[in-house]
């Protein structure tokens, strides 16, 4: 495997270790689908996350001005996805420090823990394992730059943006795989369900 994975590599690891399934799914809102896709399913294996991790720190360094950088760099996650790959991430770039966004509840915004304050003018990378609606990484953005820090860079191990996904243009934007939006059905239209074929139920 390279260095930095091929968009071929990364889908054969997820699909290796679980990440990447195909089969007949009901998803949490009840919609169905055929394949479906969860990061941390494979990054729960050390050498897998070291590969993702690793890949993901390479793209960024291949960046002029974020490898100009790297020492005083801060890494930003949003909890709990992101963190794995927060950590990955800072250790293999050998960036200044991790610190991540949280919410108790999903009524209430992202915030920083205590202490954990963001300073005016700290340069940032924002990293996530999956970009689908980019709602997450935007609210985290904004907090970030609402505290007068400059996000330099966002990466995410997996790009699969949905219809009208979060766009981050002028920052730079790196990914180690792109997957098409995985459609979903309404079940009363599902051709699997028509078949016959089983159903598994996915966890929120």
């Amino acid at each position: 495997m390279n260095i930095i994975p091929t968009q071929e590599e990364t889908i054969d690891l997820f699909t290796r270790t679980g990440g990447f399934r195909k089969g007949h799914f009901e998803f949490p809102d009840g919609r169905h689908g055929i394949e479906y896709l969860q990061v941390a399913l494979t990054m729960r294996y050390y050498q897998s996350a070291k590969i993702l991790s690793v890949g993901l720190s390479r793209l960024l360094r291949a960046d002029s001005e974020i490898r100009a950088q790297i020492s005083e760099l801060s890494i930003v996650a949003p909890a709990t996805g992101g963190l794995p790959v927060a950590y990955g991430v800072c250790e293999a770039l050998r960036a200044h420090q991790v610190y991540w966004a949280e919410r108790e509840n999903e009524r209430e915004p992202l915030h920083f823990r205590q202490f954990m304050e963001v300073k005016r003018g700290e340069k940032v990378v924002l990293v996530d394992d999956i970009l689908r609606t980019g709602r997450r990484l935007t609210e985290l953005r904004n907090l970030v730059q609402q505290q007068g820090a400059e996000v330099v860079g966002v990466a995410v191990i997996i790009h699969q943006p949905a219809p009208n996904a979060k766009n981050f243009a002028p920052i730079p934007f790196f990914a180690l795989a792109k997957l098409d939006h995985i459609e979903a059905a309404d079940p009363k239209d599902c051709a699997l369900c028509k078949r016959g074929v089983p159903l598994e139920k996915i966890r929120d």
